[in-house]
């Protein structure tokens, strides 16, 4: 239960959830404004046009990461704000943004971790084709680009594309995102152009600056079948882990799609989107993987399913597949619901997944590996006394920095820890219904609140080993730190 010195302990967030000031500062629309005004896309009508209104407030946000002892922090530059169209002119007052939030970054000893895309791509690409189009492969190299000659003297860590499957499956597949298609074979191809987008910028950004270390960031899955001894739920276990998992590594360390994809999606299409080479420039393009995690999967083949195929489709984030299924060929895969306790999301909790996934992509890429985000939503409540004692989350983030710790222990190259997230914010289609963060947002007042949580997790870093849950009282104050 402890950690290795170098090990980097911080906190994520994204750019589209907490920054606000959608039409300030020269930004322009993304995806996301456009999905979030579309009737019925989002919870409770809400949209991320405010949010936790980090575009006015990042100074205070940073000073509060130092008092949590954050060594990292992972923020995403939101495209359309340094790039209001997605080509041609910048925007220097959105780069200016960033570049101040750097420093104040190193100037408290935190080591900033840029992501690039977040899923908030500006609308005018969408309007072009979007990453159904090969030509916002190049634009995102383009962007890359110019963000490494602003911030890379600065930023040594980078990632490319947050979620990939996320912003293919779950946005051009299941349409349950921005920006809202419903095709399997747009989800396939978008998912491949993304993959070329992340290659392109990656060779533009080191031959910009060798020294960089740029890596993409996956929500990882751990399909387990439900009868192992079954080969049909092997064989829908191992489907689901090409699409989810394998997918969106193999190319970047082997130069090849899983060899079970292709045949499971011909009947859908025959591939054409890739093209001679692309492959090749996508082998080696990658110097440390991110892994997302928050829940696992169980499957099993069911021949019957068809007639019903999205019915219980659920996806990595909690949303439920609605029109259509996010699993392009999963005609005949069945999700059942695993055992646990569950989330505020419907999430089970299952830690021993993150464990085996972390060996598991230790075997298969031999890469550095950092947990990007790592979290749970619960209905948090705030006491008269101004505590918000969310024991639950507590035991999940001490549980799964015990699997971290444990697959450190077993071998594998784990080298950092984020949580996910410094505080509450706009989840997406959720709206504002869920809560992950460590920090509570007063929506009405912007007042930031420690939870129990960010105690927890102040003194997990301050003494680098998981802190026994029976002292968490020793470690919190009554009423809880604001800002």
């Amino acid at each position: 239960m402890t950690f290795p010195q170098g090990f980097l302990f911080g906190a994520a967030t994204a750019a589209y959830q907490i920054e606000g000031a959608v039409g300030e500062g020269g930004r322009g629309p993304s995806i996301w404004d456009t999905f979030s005004r579309t009737p019925g896309a989002i919870t409770g009508g809400d949209s991320g046009d405010v949010a936790c209104d980090h575009y006015h407030r990042w100074e205070q946000d940073v000073d509060m990461m130092a008092d949590l002892g954050l060594q990292a922090y992972r923020f995403s530059i939101a495209w359309p704000r340094v790039q209001p169209t997605g080509t041609g002119e910048f925007n220097e007052e959105g780069i200016a943004f960033y570049s101040r939030l750097v420093d104040r970054l190193l100037a408290k000893g935190i080591t900033p971790m840029a992501t690039l895309y977040h899923w908030d791509l500006p609308q005018p690409l969408e309007d072009a084709g979007g990453w159904l189009s090969r030509d916002t492969a190049d634009a995102f190299a383009a962007y890359a680009t110019r963000m490494v000659e602003e911030l890379g003297d600065r930023v040594q860590m980078w990632a490319t594309l947050n979620e990939p499957w996320v912003s293919s499956f779950v946005g051009y597949g299941a349409g349950a995102h921005a920006p809202g298609h419903a095709d399997d074979v747009e989800a396939l191809t978008a998912a491949h152009h993304l993959l070329l987008a992340h290659s392109r910028a990656y060779r533009a950004m080191k031959a910009a600056r060798p020294e960089l270390h740029v890596g993409i960031v996956n929500n990882c899955h751990t399909p387990r079948p439900w009868d192992p001894s079954n080969p049909r739920d092997r064989a829908a276990a191992e489907h689901i882990d090409a699409l989810a998992n394998t997918m969106f590594h193999e190319p970047l360390t082997h130069g090849t799609y899983p060899a079970v994809l292709k045949p499971n999606t011909a009947h859908l299409t025959d591939w054409s989107f890739v093209h001679g080479g692309d492959l090749g420039e996508m082998k080696g393009a990658v110097d440390w993987f991110g892994v997302n995690f928050y829940a696992s999967h169980l499957v099993r083949h069911n021949s019957h399913k068809a007639a019903a195929r999205s019915a219980v489709a659920t996806l990595a984030d909690g949303h439920q597949a609605g029109a259509n299924s996010p699993w392009p060929g999963d005609e005949e895969i069945e999700f059942m619901a695993p055992p646990g306790p569950r989330t505020a999301m419907g999430w089970n909790v299952d830690p021993g997944a993150l464990h085996a996934y972390l060996l598991k992509i230790h075997r298969e890429t031999g890469l550095p590996i950092y947990v990007t985000e790592n979290g749970s939503a619960w209905d948090d409540v705030c006491d008269e006394d101004g505590r918000i004692r969310d024991g639950r989350r507590v035991s999940y983030l001490h549980d799964h920095l015990g699997a971290v710790a444990a697959a450190i222990a077993e071998g594998a190259d784990v080298r950092g820890y984020l949580a996910w997230s410094l505080m509450d914010n706009f989840e997406w289609a959720h709206g504002y219904a869920k809560r992950f963060g460590l920090v509570r947002v007063d929506y009405d007042t912007q007042l930031r609140t420690w939870k129990d949580s960010a105690y927890f997790y102040r003194e997990t870093i301050r003494r680098r080993e998981v802190l026994p849950l029976d002292q968490l009282e020793s470690v919190t104050e009554t009423p809880a730190r604001t800002y």
